[in-house]
């Protein structure tokens, strides 16, 4: 797009900060290699969504959100790994347990605002709720959650001065949000959907509307607005793996925008992001299913133990990481039938006990989460 402005500085005292331009406007794409990425886009989105139909989705879906919010959050630091997300929190003290619930509101958030897109639209009103669970009772709790900020932020550098982008005054933020809701919204724009949600992506990240949680909440506006326009059935496909792959890429192509007006190169690295995430959910889900012929197969081994058995792995699946006293309670499976399939499914390579002690023993469904490796 040639003649795309992105916005423009203003002088704010000592620091200079940034006014994005509305959105909610015609746009027009002449660059070839833009629409060659967006076709192939759309075609392997539309490979990822037909699992929707054939595959129990809701059995495996918590893992994919799982693995999403580990990825989002290590981009702002946090050090979860995929095995201690399935984990209770009694497990983990400090820093390690403020990572812990930051990954565990991540994952609430997502649930609760796909939840909620049946009755509410992409709006300010859903992503402010999101943003409040986002921070409930973690690190950034104090920094008014559910509220757009009455202050000013910034990013990079100690201050205003010296920071790296320093984004619109917080007095400018609701009309800039109307129109990012606005452009959402509107129907009668022809742009194809990934393209507007390519853009929404860098306002709301320029626009900063609140004092924390910003990059979090924008890329899970990703999948919330593929699922609204009905690109996807499920919320099945998650980018911050390919941004945290590549984080100093995401960061300069959002900043190139501001600074270069190159809103065709940051839309052309987003696309890639969902290539590369869609073959990498498509890769996943047929590694599944062929996870599942082995196991239907390996089953019918256990004989008269095989319904028992079955449970135990359909569990599994739902809580990929298992403590057994739990699993007794959850699959109504008495102690001893628990800890007497779990050696046998430790025998045949299916799980690993990862804690090395008699007692307290911990779990993992190693072959299903390396599927997300």
């Amino acid at each position: 797009m040639k003649k795309f402005t992105a916005g423009k500085y203003i002088q704010q005292g000592s620091y200079k900060s940034f006014l994005p331009a509305p959105v909610n406007k015609d746009w027009s794409f002449d660059d070839v290699s833009l629409l060659n990425l967006l076709s192939k886009a759309d075609r392997e989105l539309g490979r990822l969504d037909m699992f929707s139909n054939y595959v129990d989705i809701e059995l495996y879906i918590r893992t994919h959100i799982a693995k999403e919010a580990t990825q989002s959050n290590k981009i702002e630091g946090t050090q979860t790994n995929m095995e201690e997300v399935f984990m209770p929190e009694g497990e983990f003290t400090g820093e390690k347990r403020d990572d812990w619930l930051e990954v565990q509101n991540y994952i609430q958030a997502i649930n609760e605002a796909v939840h909620q897109l049946h009755r509410l639209p992409f709006s300010s009103r859903l992503i402010k709720q999101t943003h409040k669970i986002l921070l409930k009772g973690v690190r950034g709790k104090y920094k008014q959650p559910g509220e757009y900020r009455r202050s000013q932020n910034w990013i990079g550098g100690a201050t205003l001065n010296d920071a790296i982008f320093v984004p619109p005054r917080h007095k400018e933020i609701n009309n800039l949000m109307s129109d990012l809701e606005k452009f959402a919204n509107n129907i009668e724009n022809p742009l194809p959907d990934l393209l507007k949600m390519g853009i929404i992506h860098y306002q709301f990240e320029t626009i900063h509307p609140f004092l924390d949680g910003n990059g979090r909440v924008g890329r899970l506006l990703i999948t919330l607005y593929l699922v609204s326009r009905g690109l996807l059935q499920r919320p099945i496909l998650y980018i911050s793996d390919f941004f945290e792959k590549h984080r100093e890429l995401y960061y300069d192509n959002l900043m190139r925008v501001r600074t270069h007006n190159d809103i065709n190169q940051w839309l052309k690295f987003f696309l890639t992001g969902i290539i590369e995430t869609a073959q990498k959910g498509i890769k996943t889900f047929d590694g599944i299913l062929q996870l599942q012929r082995e196991l239907d197969s390996l089953l019918t081994s256990f004989r008269s133990r095989e319904g028992n058995a079955r449970k135990m792995v359909h569990y599994l699946f739902l809580q990929p990481v298992l403590i057994p006293t739990i699993a007794s309670k959850e699959i109504g499976l008495s102690g001893a039938s628990v800890y007497k399939l779990l050696q046998d499914f430790e025998n045949i390579g299916l799980i690993k006990e990862i804690t090395g002690g008699r007692r307290d023993r911990i779990y993992v469904f190693k072959k299903y989460l390396d599927l997300f490796e």
